[in-house]
């Protein structure tokens, strides 16, 4: 149970394999004539069978042969049988390596593996290789040099291009998997795998679509979580998702959208196929930058401007080395060296200068990666400044990228560097775009840290409220709120208004002026009217009662002379925006398909469309990420002190931001929502129009405050927070995991006794490594849950003042199986902590998620030689069994 359920797939001991006769080739297509070719290539470390369907005896005599995996390489019309026969083998993985099968064949393969049991990738799959087992599973070319990248392709063109490409650059791979169309094992369950693959350092992706906006962002999270992700994605125009749809049969979202999810999913988009090269260059040497300060050392002027000119096109900074390294290095280097800016050393420089300069700038704490750039020169050595770099990087903890220029004479030079894996390109512009990637690696590690609940710390909203004024437009028949309706919804979640008055008639709209006080803006209510300045339908700064009473009646007139078939409610009559200085801001959400929610910030006003200013987030927001999704828009720059103006509060700003997000989670009915022009200037911010379209909830989210399956990113759980008596007194907090807590759960297993080890973790390592440790703390919360019991301990410092720390000294998890109805849990506590009724507490609540998410059954494995855990299982109901692979467990399980 410790194991991955893909690991029949990706690991298996035993492979049975239907392709046609062996010794007959004119039974075989011609990718199984390629596979069985690539099979034999090599050995494989694990057991091989070649069966044929038609000649390979009865059932009977089929049932005594036991695999992992079948592969089958057949005609789509005996696949069926094929799949079926493998079940009689017991295997628990298929992989169908084929091309041009149909959506409907597809899914009748797909439903004989789902009775069958068996984990399917493919059809219209290359297949797979694993080079460290020495297994080539795959028609897309030789076996692949082994090593801790990882290739996840959905186009078997590309696999083949990029498997090639490696062979060249001395790039190897621990998996390569070439997933098709209507596959089984889709994207997000292969990156499932390769999160919890011991061999794997590195993903690289290239991607078409997904079928499912959640899973994919669950996985993508949790691999992205524990290594470096870059994804390459098709169809980023729309001609390009046309097409992808109909290649991939799959739903590609809008690319803004897009782009929002990976760098809140942790991982990096590139652009191009030459960009994932590159990408993959450098994830092949493992380097993880941890800023964007890039230093540059080179032999000439020009091409040292050309890579600083694409740092600063990318975003990035130029590395700049101190005053007290400069003063070091100076006397190092040759006379016509220059240190300011770029590290120039001149073309007098030799292999030694360029050592000295890379191992300074490596030392330099305001520097982190160096690109050496190398020119060739009349009676330069391109080969020693080459070995020069091989010698310092083997004690380098920075990224160290090259450029060695030119073509004919540098060609050995390249060997020496590709051999010392240090990644080289053939210009500046290549070299700084992969450092890009990964310095954006890291900053997106900080928007995948956040794990936001659903509603801020700010003052409750008044949702039941929203709710009604939802439900009373739905009932009408309506899905565009009016501005009235619209602002009131804003209101409910405290977000401010202009004060708004809906007038019926010419008189009417005279008296709420005067009272609201001049000048005043009138704009027409219609349900029917979603662009009111399309309709000559807003007039703004009148300043007296007879220009309202002139500007109601011609606006009324000419409305409805332009949309004859419109309602008119009647004019709102609200007060102008007081700001003297206040910038226009948009603040919205779209509903992106299949992302669901995002959140949108941009310059306002009426040319929103030509400025075209809108970043994205993924809801929930946090002040983090609301700060952020600010930093990303243009108008950013003009919010703080410009041309003269006061900055504006930006603490306002971002407080409606939050607001925004906890409608999005609250209110599963929002379709669209436009909050334009939004003032904001030193004092504070104002909503001054809105329009808000809404839907039927789906059925699952209706009247259930706690379902966000509306989200692609689960909100963290705050609801399930418990406080509970200890025993003689004091008290403890059951609350789900967060990513912060990764130095509390180390903590407590560095103070657990060595048998409380072993009885958890089947070994005796004393501390977490670090990619378990991210594993166990950042979580989806939708297939798996961590509670921790955390007690405040107090502390009496020598001066008598009371101090508190927080401490772990419990944890209860579950994960759901592939079957999607049960979960295998976990449980420990500290051994100071034991006999004080946490570990019922805990199994308990954790048993309660469980159930709440639908789940009908719990189960576990426990040591059998760990009485205390036993009696604890009986005491809850837990059936106790022997466990058939291993009679050293007990399975113990419960039903929910």
């Amino acid at each position: 149970m410790d194991k991955h359920y893909l690991t029949p797939l990706f690991t298996p001991e035993s492979i049975v394999v239907f392709a046609g006769r062996i010794d007959d080739p004119a039974s075989q297509t011609g990718q199984a004539t390629a596979l069985i070719e690539a099979l034999r290539a090599q050995r494989f470390a694990g057991t091989l069978a070649f069966l044929d369907i038609h000649t390979s005896g009865t059932l009977a005599d089929l049932a005594q042969t036991r695999a992992d995996l079948a592969i089958i390489a057949l005609p789509a019309k005996d696949i069926n049988a094929a799949l079926e026969l493998a079940a009689r083998m017991a295997c628990r993985a298929a992989m169908v390596i084929s091309s041009g099968v149909t959506a409907e064949l597809a899914a009748e393969m797909k439903k004989v593996a789902r009775r069958e049991g068996i984990h399917l990738l493919g059809p219209n799959s290359l297949g797979l290789q694993r080079p460290q087992l020495q297994l080539n599973a795959s028609a897309a070319g030789p076996l692949a040099k082994a090593g801790s990248l990882a290739l996840v392709s959905q186009s078997g063109a590309l696999t083949s291009s990029m498997l090639d490409w490696a062979t060249s650059n001395g790039v190897g791979f621990s998996s390569v998997v070439s997933l098709g169309p209507h596959t089984g094992v889709d994207i997000a369950q292969v990156l499932d795998f390769l999160a919890n693959d011991a061999q794997t350092h590195s993903i690289v992706v290239y991607l078409e679509g997904i079928s499912s906006a959640r899973r994919f962002m669950s996985a993508l999270r949790s691999a992205a979580n524990a290594k470096p992700v870059v994804i390459l994605k098709a169809g980023r125009k729309p001609a390009g998702n046309q097409a992808a749809q109909t290649h991939s049969g799959a739903i590609v979202g809008s690319d803004d959208v897009f782009d929002a999810a990976l760098r809140r999913a942790g991982a990096v988009r590139v652009r191009s196929f030459v960009a994932l090269f590159s990408a993959a260059k450098c994830l092949a040497s493992r380097y993880r930058p941890v800023g964007k300060r890039l230093a540059i050392v080179t032999n000439g002027g020009g091409p040292g401007v050309l890579a600083a000119d694409w740092i600063n096109e990318v975003s990035l900074q130029l590395g700049r080395l101190s005053v007290e390294t400069v003063t070091t290095l100076k006397p190092l280097l040759p006379n016509l060296a220059s240190l300011i800016d770029l590290i120039d050393l001149s073309e007098e420089a030799g292999a030694e200068h360029y050592k000295a300069a890379v191992h300074a700038a490596e030392k330099d704490r305001q520097v982190d990666g160096v690109l050496a750039i190398y020119s060739p020169k009349a009676g330069g050595d391109a080969a020693s400044v080459a070995t020069a770099l091989a010698e310092v990087k083997r004690n380098m903890g920075k990224p160290l990228l090259s450029c060695w220029m030119g073509d004919a004479s540098v060609g050995s030079a390249r060997t020496i560097l590709k051999d010392a894996a240090i990644p080289s390109f053939r210009t500046p512009e290549a070299a700084v775009g992969a450092f890009g990637n990964l310095a954006a690696f890291y900053q997106n590690q900080l928007l995948l840290q956040q794990t936001p609940p659903p509603m801020s710390t700010l003052a409750k909203p008044d949702i039941e409220g929203a709710r009604l004024v939802i439900e009373s437009v739905l009932a009408e028949r309506r899905k565009v709120l009016t501005e009235m309706e619209s602002k009131t919804l804003l209101s409910a979640f405290h977000i401010p208004v202009t004060s708004t008055m809906l007038a019926r008639s010419a008189n009417e709209a005279m008296m709420i002026a005067t009272q609201l006080g001049f000048p005043v803006a009138l704009k027409i209510d219609s349900p029917d009217i979603s662009h009111k300045s399309d309709v000559q339908g807003v007039v703004l700064n009148i300043g007296s009662a007879t220009g309202v009473r002139d500007t109601y009646n011609d606006m009324i007139q000419t409305v409805t002379r332009l949309q004859p078939k419109a309602r008119i409610n009647g004019v709102t009559v609200q007060n102008m925006a007081s700001a003297k200085r206040g910038g226009e801001i948009y603040i919205g959400m779209v509903t992106d398909d299949p992302f669901g929610p995002v959140i949108a910030f941009g310059a306002g006003g009426t040319m929103i469309e030509l400025i075209n200013d809108r970043a994205m987030e993924l809801p929930p927001l946090n002040q983090f990420l609301a700060r952020r999704l600010i930093e990303r828009s243009r108008v950013a720059e003009t919010l703080g002190d410009w041309r003269g103006g006061n900055a504006v509060d930006l603490d306002a700003l971002e407080q409606v931001l939050l607001r925004v997000s906890e409608m999005v989670c609250e209110l599963p009915q929002l379709r669209e929502m436009d909050i334009n022009p939004f003032i904001v200037d030193e004092h504070g911010a104002v909503a001054v129009d809105a329009r808000i379209v809404i839907d039927h909830a789906p059925h699952s989210n209706a009247g259930r405050s706690d379902s966000y399956s509306h989200l692609a990113i689960l909100p963290y759980p705050a609801r399930l927070e418990q406080i509970w008596p200890l025993p003689g007194g004091g008290e403890y907090t059951v609350r789900p995991i967060h990513p912060d807590d990764a130095q509390m759960l180390q903590d407590m297993m560095a103070h657990l006794s060595p048998e409380s080890r072993y009885f958890r973790f089947v070994s005796s390592i004393t501390e977490l490594p670090p990619t378990m440790l991210a594993r166990f703390t950042l979580i989806d919360y939708d297939r798996e849950m961590a509670l921790v019991a955390v007690f405040k301990e107090r502390h009496a410092a020598a001066d008598g003042e009371i101090s508190e720390t927080e401490r772990i000294v419990g944890v209860s998890r579950y994960i759901t199986n592939p079957d999607q109805s049960s979960c295998e849990f976990a449980l420990v506590v500290a051994d100071d902590f034991n006999g004080k009724g946490l570990g019922s507490r805990l199994m308990m609540s954790i048993m309660d998620v469980a159930r709440d998410k639908g789940l009908a059954e719990i189960e576990g494995l426990v040591l059998a030689n760990n009485p205390g855990m036993l009696k604890l299982m009986r005491s809850l109901g837990f059936s106790v069994k022997a466990f058939r692979e291993d009679p050293d467990f007990k399975l113990v399980t419960h039903p929910l």
